[in-house]
């Protein structure tokens, strides 16, 4: 019963990692855009 319980938690936390993952990515690509046209900046 707990081997099942240790791989349905190894096999959910992945989802979770992603999600953190992509929210650090977002809110740096967010940053950068609002960074860049205030300073009336090339994104690239």
């Amino acid at each position: 019963m707990s081997n099942e319980l240790v791989y349905a938690a190894y096999i959910l936390i992945w989802p979770a990692l992603t999600l953190g993952v992509l929210a650090v990515i977002y809110t740096a690509v967010v940053r950068d855009i609002r960074k860049a046209r205030k300073t009336d900046e090339d994104l690239i």
